[in-house]
C-alpha cells in the first residue's frame, strides 16, 4: 500500500502584500504550476507564487480541515504562523525542490511533531494560534 501525503501551503507575492492558502498532494508540482502561471484565478491575477509555508499530512481530510482553518485566520495570525516556520519569509521552492527553513534541534520541545518531507525529517511546532 502506497502512503499518500498531502500539503497545506501558503504563498505570497514579491512584496508580501497577498497571502494565499491552498492544499495539494504534490507540493513540488503545485509550486511549479504557480510559478508558470498555469493555474488561472487568484494566484495568477495577483502574481502569488512564492512558497513561504507548508504543513504535511497523511490524510486528505485533515489537510482540508487545516486549510479551512488557516483560511479563516486573520492576516496577523497567518503572519505569526509563517514567522514561526520561516522567519525571513524566504522562497522555499527552488530548482524543483522544497527547502525546509530550520533545523530540528532549534524547535524540538514537547509541542513538536515529526514531519517527513521526502528524504528530510524535521519538526514543526504545534500551537493554538
Amino acid at each position: 500500500m502506497q502512503i499518500r501525503l498531502y500539503y497545506v501551503y501558503i504563498l505570497t507575492n514579491t512584496h508580501h502584500t497577498v497571502l494565499y492558502t491552498g492544499v495539494t498532494n504534490d507540493l513540488v508540482r503545485r509550486c511549479f504550476e504557480h510559478k508558470q502561471k498555469k493555474i488561472k484565478g487568484f494566484t495568477q491575477k495577483y502574481n502569488v507564487d512564492k512558497l513561504i509555508y507548508f504543513e504535511q499530512f497523511d490524510s486528505i481530510d485533515l489537510a482540508i480541515h487545516r486549510e479551512k482553518q488557516i483560511k479563516g485566520y486573520s492576516r496577523a495570525k497567518k503572519k505569526v504562523l509563517v514567522d514561526q516556520f520561516n522567519k525571513e519569509w524566504k522562497e522555499l521552492y527552488n530548482d524543483g525542490k522544497i527547502e525546509i527553513p530550520f533545523k530540528p534541534k532549534e524547535l524540538l520541545h514537547e509541542n513538536s511533531i515529526k514531519c517527513s518531507c521526502g528524504s528530510l525529517t524535521d519538526y514543526i511546532i504545534l500551537q493554538n494560534l
